[in-house]
């Protein structure tokens, strides 16, 4: 019998053909002539004639080049297993070279017949660790089904991965285990940058990947930042082996490379833009950036920093988003501002009204008033006669976007930060006969503070200039808490976050064999990278997101209050969560179930049509492997993972109701639907379409830095609203520094990688090993090739008027497959970026 172990060559790898100075790269290459670079043991799937294991059948793979027609190196062996030895189901690798390898996959071939081990993951060098790394075959098995043979590797390849829980973590180490976000702030750099744990009966959270860094000697419930990259476990960092971490480099290099350059030049970071001409020169004229040829970020972001040439300097120079170059007054208007509700960025806030007046929840000794100022005569006075306030409400014709109780709280410590102002709010919209929105009122609301009692306003659209302006600032305000609750909850929480406790109870109790282990496995991969990254420069103390977003250094917090109170597993599948919203309701004769209250509602209806195809590939698969309900609550393996899930990876919630049960194929379904779901389409919704929406910042300011001009005004205050209500309104919006630092970071999260794996284009090895499922899969492929026809005509048909008109931007967010680059379509298997 041969063998070939296919290995793609690192960085590393290259570096030590052409200088082999380092002792480690010289004893392996003297290792590799000596034809002793990996020693390989085939494992037997049965027991011996006395109930025990049969002996391995051991060789050794010697390096034989690179792959014809590829840039794979190949090692090859020969072997000699006995008659006897029967099926073969796994293989022991150790690697004898003194540095980590990546190992694609390894072929048996057996007079023509092949037996086919996927690894696609890296094997650590016995220098490192002398255990043998485990790879099986192609065969799915569960538990119950697993050959006699490999039930011991089984657990013991589980078991090497959930680690002992103690120590600090090593780069070459595979370890998945639980922790806290307890490395959010940084306590050691300055005392300013102190963060509360998030995860706990304090402050709820899901858990993150335990890293085991010391704790800080300031905090000792800190852990501390001091030792860069964040650990994660090695298989989940792909850095030299797949360009779908191009979006990870590229966001690596303007975290440490564009972000501290620029703030090197804007020496004034409160300072504002004076013109909206200032604005519109990001995209023609750049912003001039020294260069020094230490850089580096020259070649990781091509599109935005440009080389000047015959100088030493550099341009950081915005594409145009395509929202302003379709119709660069689009983000004025305010049938835009409603549209892309349900058509843009954020698609996940808006819900019905289903009782008046609006109330808050909150106790009205400590936030004021409970009841809402919108009025029925307002509401009225803004239909415009069509029909009464309380026929609108059983019509399903009022909706609203409310942000009142979950920012009120936070309102007066806001506005103890410099440069940053916050209100509660509430935006009502009227839905037309011809189905699109028509803003009717926002309320902005302002606790009691210092003595003041409860301040709060009700903004109409307005014909006379004064009005208008006020209507414009007020929609500014409203636009910033969208903005910061996309990028907090709608983003981060609902897919970065709470799917990170799904890979790590994955890989601790789903073994490599398990069928849903194999159907998860391209939905987890990647994700704990970028999370990591995020925890690094994006969602910690004095990150982006803390500098440039409404709620400053208490996003996270914020976005801890909103899961504690909001977030729920069985709400997170999409029909469910339309209907949570009042913006669906079942109906067993609608299309895919459900009955839009909306008909024209991009978002939903091109992912109703995504989620029952992956829903549809989840039924043929899990009945496939599942025939009889009783396997899915006797498999051992699937009820560990589902339960650490709960009580574990979201231990604050673990004794919530809500909570699915897991107990016949249905749940099953249900409960993988939802996970492919969230790091597919949801992620991709949410995500792709950030620099198209967000890129020209006065359409979604990620801030509203000052008050309200109406807002117990100075004279001086309101004087100089009158004189140049413009000016009032650009030094609302983000400076210079936080626009620049927040376009750089949205264009990258924006961008597909050139080798990035769609949802439905390539299928894993194990699929295609299984007739059945190859075929599913591949009727899966072509429901997803004929959903973009679908998405195509939507876009076409002008009778639907949230997705097709004058200047707009189509929605496309929900089209499977995409070119590389910044392109507002193409969802991906997994949240990769």
């Amino acid at each position: 019998m041969k063998g070939v172990i296919t290995v793609q060559p690192t960085i590393s790898d290259a570096l030590a053909k052409v200088t082999v100075g380092l002792v480690g790269s010289v004893v392996d290459n003297v290792s590799d002539l000596l034809g002793k670079s990996f020693s390989v043991e085939l494992v037997s799937t049965d027991l011996d004639s006395s109930g025990e294991l049969k002996e391995t059948v051991k060789a050794y793979a010697s390096y034989d080049g690179l792959q014809e027609g590829t840039k794979f190196y190949t090692y090859k062996f020969k072997i000699e297993v006995p008659d006897e030895f029967g099926e073969i189901g796994a293989i022991l690798i150790e690697n004898k070279h003194h540095k980590e390898a990546y190992l694609k996959d390894i072929v048996l071939d057996d007079d023509g017949k092949l037996i086919i081990f996927p690894c696609e993951s890296w094997i650590h060098s016995k220098y490192d660790n002398p255990d043998k790394r485990i790879f099986f075959t192609d065969k799915s098995y569960l538990p119950s089904e697993t050959p006699v043979g490999l039930n011991s590797l089984r657990e013991k390849d589980l078991e090497s991965l959930r680690g002992n829980g103690e120590g600090e973590r090593k780069s070459f180490e595979r370890i998945y285990d639980y922790d806290t976000y307890n490395d959010i702030g940084d306590p050691e750099s300055n005392l300013d940058l102190s963060r509360p744990v998030l995860g706990g009966t304090q402050h709820p959270y899901p858990r993150r990947c335990r890293t085991g860094r010391d704790m800080t000697s300031i905090e000792p419930w800190s852990e501390s930042r001091t030792i860069l990259p964040v650990y994660v476990p090695r298989d989940e960092d792909f850095s030299e082996i797949k360009q779908v971490t191009f979006g990870a480099t590229a966001l690596y290099s303007v975290l440490h490379a564009v972000i501290p350059t620029l703030e090197s030049i804007l020496t004034d970071t409160q300072m504002g833009f004076s013109s909206f001409k200032d604005i519109a020169s990001l995209y023609d004229e750049g912003v001039d950036m020294l260069q020094s040829s230490g850089d580096g970020f020259l070649s990781a972001l091509p599109r935005l920093v440009k080389s000047i040439a015959n100088t030493k300097k550099s341009v950081l120079q915005f594409e145009t988003p395509r929202l302003n170059d379709k119709d660069s007054f689009s983000w004025y208007r305010d049938e835009e501002f409603c549209r892309q509700t349900l058509a843009g960025l954020n698609p996940y806030s808006i819900q019905l009204v289903t009782e008046w007046p609006l109330m808050s929840k909150l106790d009205p000794k400590v936030y004021g008033p409970a009841e809402c100022v919108i009025t029925k005569e307002i509401v009225e006075q803004e239909i415009k006669g069509f029909m009464t306030l309380e026929e609108a409400i059983e019509q399903k014709k009022l909706f609203v976007l409310d942000y009142h109780d979950l920012l009120l709280p936070y309102v007066n410590k806001v506005r103890e930060l410099e440069g940053s102002t916050l209100y509660g709010s509430r935006t009502l919209m009227f839905l037309t006969s011809t189905g699109t929105l028509r803003p009717l009122a926002i309320e902005l609301t302002r606790p009691p503070n210092n003595g003041k009692p409860q301040w709060k306003h009700v903004y109409t659209p307005c014909w006379d200039a004064t009005g208008a302006w006020l209507w414009k600032l007020a929609k500014a305000h409203v636009l910033a808490h969208d903005s910061g609750h996309h990028q907090l909850i709608s983003h981060w929480l609902r897919t970065h976050c709470v799917t990170e406790p799904y890979i790590i109870a994955t890989n601790r109790h789903l073994s490599k064999m398990h069928p849903i282990q194999r159907l998860l496995c391209p939905h987890l991969r990647y994700t704990m990278e970028i999370n990591g990254l995020a925890r690094l420069a994006l969602i910690n103390a004095g990150g982006t997101i803390e500098t440039s977003f409404s709620l400053g250094k208490y996003s996270m917090q914020f976005s801890s209050d909103v899961y504690a109170q909001q977030w729920r597993f069985d709400h997170e599948a999409l029909p469910d969560d339309l209907i949570s919203r009042g913006m669906g309701v079942e109906d067993k004769n609608a299309p895919h179930g459900i009955k839009l209250t909306i008909e024209d509602y991009p978002f939903a209806n091109d992912g109703l049509l995504l989620w029952d195809a992956i829903k549809q590939w989840a039924i043929t698969y899990i009945n496939h492997y599942y025939p009889q309900p009783n396997l899915v609550e006797t498999d051992q393996e699937l009820q560990a993972w589902w339960t650490e899930i709960r009580t574990v990876g979201h231990a604050d919630k673990k004794d919530e109701p809500w909570w699915p049960q897991l107990k016949t194929q249905q749940d099953l379904i249900k409960i993988v639907t939802t996970i492919m779901w969230v790091s597919s389409g949801h992620h991709s919704a949410v995500n792709f379409g950030q620099y198209d929406f967000a890129g020209y910042f006065p359409n979604r300011p990620t801030i509203a830095r000052t008050k309200m001009p109406d807002e117990d005004p100075t004279v001086e205050e309101w004087e100089a609203f009158i004189s140049k209500p413009e000016d009032v309104l650009l030094d609302s919006f983000p400076s210079q520094i936080q626009a620049t630092r927040v376009m750089s970071v949205l264009n990258i999260l924006s961008t597909h990688s050139p080798d990035e794996e769609y949802i439905g284009t390539n299928i894993e090895p194990a699929w295609a090993a299984e007739p059945t499922i190859k075929a599913a899969f591949e009727e899966f492929s072509g429901t997803l090739k004929g959903l973009e026809a679908i998405i195509d005509s939507r876009n076409r048909d002008p009778n639907l008027r949230n997705r097709s008109g004058a200047g707009l931007v189509p929605y496309q967010l929900l089209k499977p497959f995409s070119e590389p680059g910044v392109t507002g379509m193409g969802v991906p298997y997994s949240i990769s970026i």
